[in-house]
Order: C-alpha cells, then sequence, then structure tokens
C-alpha cells in the first residue's frame, strides 16, 4: 500500500455506525413486550411470531442481498435496507392489530435487518486479508454498543413519552444512520484502483488470491458448510429466544421491568468485549478455535440458566449469551472467508445465515407457545440446552477444506 489513508477504514467506519443503528434497535424487541401485551391482549406466542417472522424474513432475503453485494456493492443495497428497516420502526409507533404488528416488524425490519452482516462483513473480508479478524471484530463492536446503549435510551425514551413516541425516535435514528452511513461504502478496493489490506509478503499475491474459492455450487456441496449451517441454527435458535423472552423470564421472577431491561444492556456488553477480544484473536489461534469457543461459553451459561432464579443469577448467563453470540457474529464472516474464499462470499454467508435464522425463528415463537400452555420457560430452556450441544459437536467436527478439493 504506497497510499496514506487506507479506503478501507472508512468503510469499517461506516459498518460499525450502521451496525450501532441496526443492531441497537433489533435488540429492542423486548422492551416493547409487556406494552403490547397490556395495550392490546394479545398472547405471549403471537407477539413472538412477529420477532420470528422477522428473524426467518432477515436469513431468507439475506441470500438475495449477499448474491447482490457480490455483484453490485452494498451501497445500494444499505440505502434500500435503511428505509425498510427505519420505515418499519415507524410503522410500529401506529399499530392498532395484529396483523400491522406482522407486517411492520415481521416483514419490514426483517428485510431490512437482512443486509447488517451479510453485506457489511462481506464487504470487510473483500478490503482486508491481514487484519480481517480484527476489522470484523470492530465493526461488530458496533453492534455491542448498540445493544448496551439503545435499550438504555429505549427505555427512557417509553418512560417519558410512551411506547410510540420511542418507535418514532427509533425509526429516525435508524433511517438517517443507514442512509448515511451507505454513501461511504464501496464493493472492494480494486474498483477504486487498490488492493486490499494484506501483510506485506503476499502483496504481490493479493490479486490472485481473491479471484481463488469456491462457487456457491461447490460450496454447497462440502460438508464443512453444512456443519457451520448446523452451528449457525442452533446459535440463532438459541440466542434469539433469549433475546425476546429473558426480560419477560426475569420480571416472571419478580424483577421489575427496569430491571429486567438491564439485563439486555449486559447482553450488548458482554457482546463488545467478545468482538474485541475474539476479533482479534481469531487472527492468532484461528477462526475455528474462536468459533468453538463462542459455542462452549453459550452452552455453559444456558446450563446455568435452568437453575437461575435471581436477577443476579440470570445476569450470569446474560454475560454469557452476549459474549458468544458477540463472538460468533465476529468470527462467522472470516471463517467462511477462511474455508471457502472469497469468490462466492456473500452467497455462501448468506445461505448460512438463512439457515441459521430459521433456527433463530422457530426458538422465538416454540418458547412463547410453552409459555402459553405451562406458565413456565423450563421445557423451552431445556431445549435450548441439548441443541447448543449439537451446535458445540458441529464445531468440534469443522476441519479445513483440502486444497485439491478448493
Amino acid at each position: 500500500m504506497t497510499r496514506r489513508f487506507f479506503y478501507g477504514y472508512r468503510i469499517v467506519a461506516s459498518s460499525f455506525a450502521i451496525q450501532i443503528a441496526g443492531g441497537g434497535a433489533f435488540a429492542t424487541f423486548g422492551l416493547f413486550f409487556a406494552n403490547l401485551q397490556s395495550e392490546f391482549g394479545w398472547s405471549r406466542a403471537a407477539i413472538s411470531g412477529a420477532a420470528s417472522m422477522a428473524t426467518l424474513l432477515m436469513g431468507a432475503v439475506a441470500i438475495l442481498s449477499g448474491r447482490l453485494n457480490d455483484r453490485i456493492g452494498p451501497r445500494v443495497i444499505m440505502v434500500v435496507s435503511g428505509i425498510a428497516l427505519g420505515g418499519g420502526y415507524l410503522l410500529m409507533s401506529g399499530l392498532d392489530s395484529l396483523w400491522q404488528l406482522y407486517v411492520a416488524y415481521g416483514l419490514l425490519v426483517g428485510a431490512g435487518m437482512s443486509t447488517q452482516d451479510v453485506v457489511l462483513l462481506s464487504t470487510v473480508a473483500r478490503w482486508f486479508v491481514a487484519r480481517r479478524g480484527m476489522m470484523t471484530g470492530l465493526v461488530k463492536v458496533g453492534t455491542g454498543i448498540g445493544q448496551l446503549l439503545v435499550p438504555l435510551a429505549a427505555a427512557a425514551l417509553i418512560l417519558a413519552y410512551g411506547w410510540r413516541g420511542a418507535y418514532i425516535t427509533i425509526g429516525l435514528f435508524v433511517l438517517l444512520t443507514l442512509l448515511l452511513g451507505a454513501q461511504f461504502l464501496r464493493r472492494d478496493p480494486q474498483r477504486l484502483g487498490m488492493q486490499p489490506l494484506s501483510k506485506p509478503e503476499s502483496a504481490s499475491q493479493v490479486r490472485s488470491s481473491q479471484e481463488k474459492g469456491l462457487t456457491l455450487a461447490q460450496g454447497v456441496r462440502t460438508k464443512q458448510f453444512w456443519l457451520v449451517c448446523v452451528s449457525e441454527f442452533a446459535m440463532s435458535f438459541c440466542i434469539m429466544t433469549t433475546l425476546v423472552h429473558l426480560v419477560n423470564h426475569a420480571q416472571d421472577l419478580g424483577s421489575s421491568p427496569a430491571s429486567a431491561g438491564i439485563l439486555l444492556s449486559v447482553i450488548g456488553g458482554a457482546s463488545i468485549a467478545a468482538r474485541f477480544l475474539l476479533g482479534s484473536a481469531s487472527d492468532v489461534i484461528g477462526c475455528r478455535k474462536a468459533f468453538t469457543i463462542c459455542f462452549a461459553i453459550l452452552f455453559v451459561g444456558l446450563l446455568w440458566l435452568q437453575v437461575a432464579s435471581t436477577l443476579w443469577m440470570l445476569a450470569v448467563y446474560a454475560a454469557a449469551d452476549g459474549f458468544a453470540r458477540g463472538g460468533n457474529f465476529v468470527v462467522i464472516s472470516p471463517l467462511m472467508a477462511e474455508l471457502f474464499g472469497t469468490r462466492a462470499h456473500g452467497a455462501l454467508f448468506g445461505l448460512a445465515t438463512f439457515i441459521g435464522t430459521i433456527g433463530g425463528a422457530v426458538g422465538p415463537l416454540l418458547a412463547g407457545r410453552v409459555f402459553d400452555l405451562t406458565l413456565s420457560y423450563s421445557v423451552a430452556f431445556v431445549v435450548l440446552s441439548a441443541l447448543m450441544g449439537v451446535g458445540l459437536a458441529a464445531t468440534l467436527l469443522l476441519r479445513p477444506l483440502k486444497h485439491e478439493s478448493a
């Protein structure tokens, strides 16, 4: 690199800001749960269904977003995403019936969130060979900061202006941040006459290495791809279930709404630490080991959740949950690039994300239904623990692709 300023750092900064807005807003859904129940009388399963729909659609549209990003780049995609995501939150402020919840949150928020990881992290992977894990970690720190601060701000807004006023503020914040951040995104350095940031000794090989890697058709025929998908299914099932229901569970155990809402900030704070630590560590110990660490921590945390009965015990679980989810979100994109190359990174990442979000869609809905039937989350938490054990086993079976197969 001969230029003093590397444009890839601007990509990272823009992605960081977008992640604060999108990831932070998405983490607030559980805070509005009690308001929606009290005002409309909807069941937990019915409200959870909107979150499940959003998660499923997020994964489905991520396949398209990833392929479009491979072809046309991130800027236009992120503008459309910002309009959908911000518009969805603005429409949430005017809810009158259940179907409107499913349109505003399930459809628009779900579609808008589809670009957050697949588009942004695929773009970062193309700009960085050296420091790929670190830069991905910095971008995902944005999500952690959003999950730490935005729920606190949303709780204050609900108290001050009601839940409808809070959604108006969130919608405007998301819309403006994504539209502005999109203007600085570029697909890859070659289109600006540059090369990805690389180690000095490999600089002459960067372009050829960027052109290598599996196609989508080749990637889906590998055992490694499906092991990643199984693990992501388990991770998304568990973390989306607790994101939607942990605050409710804490209130069921006697915590006040304000105290229970702190759990979301604990998740966000722990995820920030994980994004810093595992983002940099993955460049040293390898993405596969860092990936396994995330699953091991969440597996232990879910076992702890079986006996957690007080707010501080739930906070311990929330810290494990936040560290695992933050680390997973940081490691998964570099892991996909490490295993399959960047030739079809967006498409392969998008497909794995979609399969993962099937779990994220089923989990909250199943837990809500279990609670409606049993007035307890106990059975749901046992299912989460067992499923996370399967996900952990899948990560332990991951092996590098043989060169001749790639």
